[in-house]
């Protein structure tokens, strides 16, 4: 679909509709009985603010609470602070939160990944709209595909959660919520980036969102394209951020047959193509070395809600499916083989009861209690590497969940059975969660939960590195089990005014526990010459720490957010990281500094200038470099420091423009050993993820 057509249809559907539909503030589902509309109006607009104190979640059990009334600890980052950052994607953002660090491991194809607490990637479920339709191969690249017109809210939990959410959720749950259609308006936007004064980058985006006067029906659209040229920092004729194009559409909607029903549809596509390496202009096969994909997604949902007394009680029945039709080429020395096909399933399907009750054996109380279906099948064609690989993966869970509120003290029991086609025996993955909260601005938080993550063939192993002009492929030992984790965490909340200031300080110590961790072990080469290197398990690993987050605010005029973490990762047993026996081994876990943090502040000098100032710091920590010589080296730290200005024209009584431009990394901090040339080790990348970064952009609301 053109871009211009898309504008026009938009425009052509609003002026028709908005003279006769009245704007409505709201089409949020009441769908609980102690949150007013008031109140869900209030919410509604806190997410416009830098720094909110008083949120409404929904993933600390499923349904929606007040964020200061929720048994676990929830982090909310808001579509006003994806702006303010002028985040493209999810990857650009997510380290503005305590215990979050996102991080690029790959020069060539450009692979993010979040680490939360310390554990990397695979150990974190993410979520859309709190379903589970994010595959292991959507998840290699799925940060960068997820963009920020279409996200409404990010609701980050650390800690084990699998006794909700399922596999995976070891390190933590990053939920995405879309936007809902809230009010009629039209919003079109540009935004122009040089990167380093070497490369560019142009953002297109298109909202628009439809409401009824009565809120019976609702739907919001939105479009993206985002074109990025590659990035040689170093001048050797290599990239070190690939060439991307993205183009995605979605649409959000809802209807309410009556005042006790709803049913909810979710639907986004994205066309990504992303290229790495060298010698662009040649195709793939004649470079020296290139990692090229081609993704073409499908995902979408319907959620169907029936409530009674008052939503006191609903049954909500869900489904959701993904597909993923991929092309890649993960090649070096001009291989004409390394072509490659995989087409990815996934669904998700089940139904969730929550209940709100009076008065239930000792106290007032919520129970949830759930039955979900997962299903995932994968086929993977790389000719280069002779490799045909058909895999399937289904999940049957049960869950349940009792909360007790008795007077300031709360307690949350819940449990989740799993059964999973590639483990022999069900698994079980209880939680307990206390809050007391001495008075209404403190809350202090006790938790222990638990995960598991299964060994399923692939996750990022569908990532293939070139690694001294060798293709490397990662098989799974014989016997390889599941990992097992146990989290323990303590939090105090307080939130207080200061002369006309508000406040918030949160402390939080966590530790995790790892078993059976998985690790990987070169083991030689197959016979087409390819390095293989075997996902085992280890002893196990442990990571402990403490997060630490202060928030400050003053009416709309100013907001004030920082947030650090000082954590160590070990593993339990000296372990091995490298093929040559001469190297030693050992015992802190690679890429996970001990020290990192952030902070974001705003300021409005008037009402329509809007200045924004960030910084992120990354601690020293240890980094592999295979070469000749393999090391562990132990890298410098980065402060990257970024700031933008925006300023609003208001034209008459609908029309908003807005002229904004800043500069991200502004000293330029970037690695400065990057390997070189075409035997390059391209998983030898850390630090910040892109370099100094001017823009200037253009934004339209009607």
């Amino acid at each position: 679909m053109n871009i211009k057509n898309l504008y026009y249809c938009i425009s052509l559907v609003l002026s028709m509709t908005m003279a006769s539909i009245p704007s409505s503030v709201s089409a949020q589902t009441l769908d609980n009985s102690h949150i007013t509309k008031d109140s869900l109006e209030e919410h509604d607009d806190c997410y416009h603010t830098t720094v909110t104190m008083d949120e409404v979640v929904v993933s600390a059990n499923k349904s929606l609470v007040n964020r200061k009334d929720a048994p676990v600890v929830v982090n909310v980052i808001g579509s006003k602070l994806l702006e303010q950052l002028n985040a493209p994607d999810l990857s650009k953002t997510l380290s503005f939160q305590s215990g979050l660090r996102v991080e690029n491991n790959c020069q060539n194809c450009g692979f993010p990944q979040v680490r939360i607490n310390g554990l990397e990637g695979p150990y974190s479920q993410i979520l859309i709209n709190s379903r589970p339709v994010v595959s292991a191969l959507a998840g290699v690249y799925g940060l960068e595909q997820i963009p920020a017109a279409m996200v409404e809210r990010i609701e980050v939990v650390r800690g084990g959660g699998s006794a909700l959410f399922g596999a995976n959720a070891v390190g933590g749950t990053i939920n995405i919520i879309t936007k809902d259609p809230k009010e009629n308006t039209l919003e079109l936007s540009n935004t122009l980036s040089s990167l380093g004064g070497k490369a560019w980058e142009d953002n297109m985006c298109a909202n628009a969102s439809l409401t009824s006067h009565d809120n019976t029906y609702g739907l919001s659209l939105y479009q993206t394209y985002r074109n990025r040229q590659q990035y040689d920092h170093d001048g050797d004729g290599f990239s070190e951020l690939g060439k991307l194009s993205t183009h995605t559409f979605g649409l959000n909607g809802y209807y309410r047959p009556s005042h006790y029903t709803r049913l909810s549809l979710e639907y986004h596509t994205t066309n990504e193509s992303r290229r790495g390496g060298n010698k662009f202009d040649l195709e793939p096969h004649l470079t020296d070395i290139t990692e090229q994909t081609r993704h073409i997604i499908n995902s979408g949902g319907l959620t169907y809600d029936i409530a009674w007394h008052e939503w006191a009680q609903k049954i909500s029945f869900f489904s959701s499916v993904q597909h993923i039709d991929r092309n890649s080429y993960y090649g070096a020395q001009q291989d004409p083989n390394a072509y490659g096909k995989t087409k990815d399933l996934t669904y998700v399907g089940g139904a969730i009861y929550t209940g709100r009750f009076a008065h239930l054996l000792m106290a007032p109380a919520i129970l949830t209690a759930g039955v979900e279906y997962q299903y995932n099948t994968l086929h993977d064609i790389m000719t280069g590497y002779n490799r045909d690989l058909q895999q399937e993966v289904s999940i049957t869970s049960v869950y349940g969940q009792g909360e007790w509120n008795i007077r300031r003290f709360t307690l949350l029991l819940g449990l989740r059975l799993d059964s999973h086609n590639l483990i022999d025996n069900p698994i079980l993955s209880p939680r307990i969660n206390m809050m007391w909260k001495p008075s209404d601005n403190l809350q202090t938080r006790l938790t222990w939960s638990t995960g598991f993550r299964a060994p399923q063939a692939y996750d990022e192993d569908l990532h293939v590195t070139a690694v001294g002009g060798e293709g490397v492929l990662i098989k799974l030992a014989d016997g390889l089990k599941p990992e097992y984790s146990n989290s323990f965490s303590g939090s105090a909340d307080w939130t207080f005014r200061g002369g006309h200031f508000l406040f918030n300080i949160l402390g939080e110590a966590f530790f995790t526990t790892l078993s059976d961790v998985f690790y990987l072990q070169n083991i030689g080469t197959d016979e087409h010459g390819n390095t293989v290197q075997e996902r085992r398990n280890g002893d196990g690993a442990y990571v402990y720490g403490l997060n630490i987050e202060g928030r400050a605010t003053h009416g709309s005029n100013f907001t004030l957010q920082t947030g650090a973490t000082v954590q160590r990762s070990r593993y339990k047993s000296l372990t091995s990281w490298s093929e040559d026996p001469s190297v030693a081994m050992v015992r802190n876990m690679p890429r996970t500094p001990n020290i990192y943090g952030y902070f974001t502040m705003n300021v409005k000098p008037t009402k329509p200038l809007d200045i924004t100032f960030s910084g992120l710091y990354t601690g020293r920590m240890f980094v592999p470099h295979f070469g000749e010589q393999d090391e562990m080296v132990h890298t410098p730290p980065f402060l990257e420091l970024s700031a933008k200005a925006a300023y609003t024209f208001t034209i008459g009584h609908h029309l908003a423009l807005q002229l904004n431009c800043g500069i991200q990394n502004i000293f330029n901090a970037f690695q400065r050993d990057l390997d070189r040339g075409e035997y390059r080790d391209s998983g030898y990348f850390y630090g910040p993820t892109q370099p100094r970064t001017v823009y200037m952009g253009i934004k339209l609301k009607v």
